[in-house]
């Protein structure tokens, strides 16, 4: 998981918890509901930050990227499973 990826996740659960705790601490009133612009900025959010991670990805050669499954062992060496691994 690169840096950008780590940034974009830890702000869109930074703002998920914000507008979480925004939207239930509001007064019950006669009026639009407040979460409609919680799901607006959610979804906003995730098509800037998505189209940035899109972006920020190598891009592809040839045509294609070399796909294949690698083994995957833990500190001590014990066979942990397969991963997918692009290249």
């Amino acid at each position: 998981m690169s840096i950008k990826t780590r940034i974009a996740a830890v702000a869109l659960a930074a703002l998920a918890v914000t507008g979480s705790i925004v939207s239930t601490t509001s007064q019950a009133e006669a009026k639009q509901p407040g979460w409609v612009w919680g799901v607006g900025a959610g979804i906003a959010t995730a098509a800037v930050v998505g189209s940035a991670i899109a972006a920020s990805n190598d891009p592809y050669y040839y045509g294609y990227h070399r796909c294949g499954w690698v083994a995957q062992y833990n500190a001590f060496g014990q066979y942990v499973g397969r991963v997918r691994s692009c290249y």
